[in-house]
C-alpha cells in the first residue's frame, strides 16, 4: 500500500509572524489616529485653568465626523458642535497649526461682549470656567477683547473662544470658525507635564475635558 506523500503547509518562520504583527499594529494605529482618536498636546494657556500647558489630550474625531485624509469627503456626524464644547481646529489663519478654544455659540446665534461679559441672542452666558487675568476693559475702539459689537454666526461655522479670556487669540479677532476645519472635540486629559517644576501633575491625571 503506497504511503501518502501530501506533506503538510509549512508554518510561517517566526520573522515573517513579527513582521505581520507590526504592519497589522502601524495600520490599525494610522486608522485610530486619522478616524477615531487623536493624541494632542496644549502648547499655550489659551484655555487656562481648564486646560494647561503641558497638558496631553485625546482628541475624539469621530463624533464630528471624521475626515478622509488628503480629501475634503467626511464620514457622517455623531452630532454638530455644541456650545460649551472643547474643540481641536485648524487655525484659520494658517492651516499648519492647531488651535484649541471652546464654542461659544453655533450658526444662528449672535455674539456681543459688553465689558468682558459675554452675550449669545442678548443673554448673558455663565462661565464658570473663564479666567480674567487683566483688570483693564478696552473699548471696542481699540480691541475686540473686551467689548465687541454683535456678530452673526452664519451656517456651517461656529464662534470660539478661549477660556483663559484675556491671553486666548480667537474668534474675537479673526471671525468665526469654518467647521470644516474642525479636527475633533477634547476628549480625555491623560498625561500632564508641569516644565518649571519638571514634574507631572498627578491630580490632572485621566479626567474628562469639560
Amino acid at each position: 500500500m503506497a504511503e501518502n506523500t501530501k506533506t503538510l503547509p509549512k508554518r510561517k518562520s517566526t520573522l515573517r509572524e513579527y513582521a505581520e504583527a507590526i504592519v497589522i499594529a502601524v495600520v490599525l494605529t494610522l486608522v485610530v489616529r486619522a478616524f477615531v482618536v487623536q493624541a494632542f498636546r496644549i502648547p499655550t494657556g489659551s484655555m487656562q485653568d481648564t486646560l494647561l500647558v503641558g497638558d496631553f489630550l485625546f482628541v475624539n474625531k469621530f463624533i464630528y465626523g471624521a475626515r478622509v485624509p488628503f480629501t475634503d469627503v467626511r464620514f457622517p456626524e455623531v452630532r454638530a458642535p455644541q456650545p460649551g464644547d472643547v474643540i481641536v481646529f485648524k487655525y484659520p489663519l494658517d492651516l499648519s497649526r492647531d488651535f484649541i478654544k471652546r464654542c461659544i455659540a453655533v450658526a444662528g446665534q449672535t455674539v456681543e461682549l459688553r465689558n468682558k461679559v459675554v452675550y449669545v441672542d442678548g443673554v448673558p452666558l455663565d462661565e464658570p470656567y473663564v479666567v480674567h487675568t487683566d483688570t483693564r476693559v478696552f473699548p471696542k475702539e481699540i480691541s475686540p477683547r473686551d467689548n465687541m459689537e454683535p456678530i452673526y454666526v452664519p451656517e456651517g461655522y461656529v464662534f470660539m473662544m478661549g477660556d483663559n479670556r484675556d491671553n486666548s487669540h480667537d474668534s474675537r479677532f479673526w471671525g468665526p470658525l469654518d467647521a470644516d476645519l474642525i479636527k475633533g472635540k477634547a476628549l480625555i486629559l491623560y498625561w500632564s507635564w508641569n516644565s518649571e517644576k519638571h514634574l507631572p501633575r498627578f491630580d490632572r491625571l485621566f479626567h474628562l475635558v469639560r
